[in-house]
């Protein structure tokens, strides 16, 4: 008997990345103008490049702490002690490449096979697939748009978590809608998780592109006890413009921080030295490029937003935060088919709805993080395609 080599059932039947798939159509065309991945339009400031470059030139390519180097940590541990205004201590605090190492290693870390796990969809389908390669039966929980701008039913989400729930993922600013987790409601989602015991997996990693004027997107940090069933996982990714650099931290209970540096040596082993020497200049230096980023998303939400609110048949909800305008065009209900001929018939690309799970479907997700003049010119590249059809 011949025995196929073929993955585990559990990975043969992870979703594909459509967001991918349409952007493999359109990838080779100059023509095309792409807002289908989340990333700003810019570089990575020069200081930060800056920094790694100086560390590669001095030879400093050698293995580094698991958990990243001492010192980065401890800025780290400053910057989010400042940021939340409790103390984050450098014992709860992992370095890892990337904010989606950082997801798969606490998934790691807590969830078996057979665990049962909440997610908050539509969602960057990283999240809700994470689980279910360790083979835990997931669980969806629906944002709903509402008076033009997404919502989450609480008592909903809370009904889901139920005794045998091992843990809550949750994105919030989210992608891809912007919804924002209301400060009012973190306490009871706590209360809820501590007194059943389950996992809180917070991905924060839009926390500091919110469009409400606050310095942090509402999080659980300022309000969890050190010892909590909650790791928040970010990356350097989006509000330092570093999504190539591939670095990214856990914020932990410190009992758990010694199997995290365990897990990490069997995963990357530890991110590169002249890499974390990037997000150090980005801790120590970055506030004004933050700054100036959030000034440029709040500018542009507002100019696509307008732009697709112009076009007749088109809903588009309010983002609270991070990069993306969610929207659905009336009568059209197959996001993946849609996207590919966007592509194909104007030269534009965007993220389909169902990359982002079944909740997602019928909708289109674009990234504004881009040029006033890329985006204007999408704009009319959208209009256009729906005149003529």
């Amino acid at each position: 008997m011949a025995f196929p080599p073929l993955a585990r059932p559990a990975v043969q039947a992870l979703r594909r990345s459509l967001i991918r798939e349409v952007a493999n159509a359109g990838m080779d065309r100059k023509d095309v103008l792409a807002f289908w991945f989340g990333e700003s339009d810019q570089p990575t400031p020069a200081f930060i490049r800056e920094a790694a470059a100086n560390a590669l030139a001095e030879g400093r390519t050698y293995y580094t702490h698991n958990l990243g180097r001492p010192d980065l940590r401890a800025a780290l541990s400053a910057y989010l002690s400042g940021l939340h205004g409790v103390p984050i201590e450098p014992g709860r605090l992992a370095i890892t490449s990337s904010g989606v190492s950082a997801l798969m290693l606490a998934a790691q870390a807590v969830i078996e096979p057979g665990d049962k796990v909440a997610v908050v969809t539509p969602v960057w389908p990283n999240v809700a697939e994470i689980p279910r390669i360790l083979g835990a039966q997931v669980t969806s929980v629906s944002l709903e748009p509402r008076n033009g701008r997404w919502s989450l039913d609480l008592d909903r989400l809370l009904a889901a978590l139920t005794p045998d729930t091992r843990a809550l993922f949750l994105n919030s600013p989210n992608n891809p809608t912007g919804w924002m987790l209301a400060a009012e409601d973190r306490q009871a989602i706590l209360d809820h998780c501590r007194r059943l015991g389950i996992w809180i997996m917070a991905d924060d990693v839009y926390e500091r592109l919110s469009f409400s004027g606050a310095a942090s997107a509402p999080s659980f940090l300022p309000l969890a006890e050190p010892e909590d069933r909650l790791i928040s996982t970010n990356s350097f990714s989006k509000a330092w413009r570093m999504t190539g650099w591939r670095l990214g931290w856990m914020v932990a209970p410190a009992a758990l921080t010694e199997a995290l540096g365990v897990l990490l040596e069997y995963n990357t082993s530890c991110a590169p030295d002249f890499v974390q020497e990037g997000g150090l200049a980005a801790l120590t230096g970055g506030e004004a490029s933050v700054a100036e980023l959030r000034a440029e998303l709040a500018a542009a939400r507002d100019q696509v937003l307008a732009g697709l609110r112009a076009i007749p048949g088109v809903e588009a909800p309010e983002p609270d935060g991070g990069l993306y305008a969610f929207f659905r065009l009336e009568g059209q209900a197959d996001s993946l088919a849609l996207a590919k001929a966007l592509v194909a018939e104007a030269g534009l690309g965007l993220a389909p709805g169902a990359a982002f799970g079944d909740e997602g479907e019928g909708w289109l997700r674009w990234c504004f993080a881009a040029r006033p003049e890329k985006n204007a010119q999408g704009l009319e590249r959208l209009a256009g395609y729906l005149a003529r059809r």
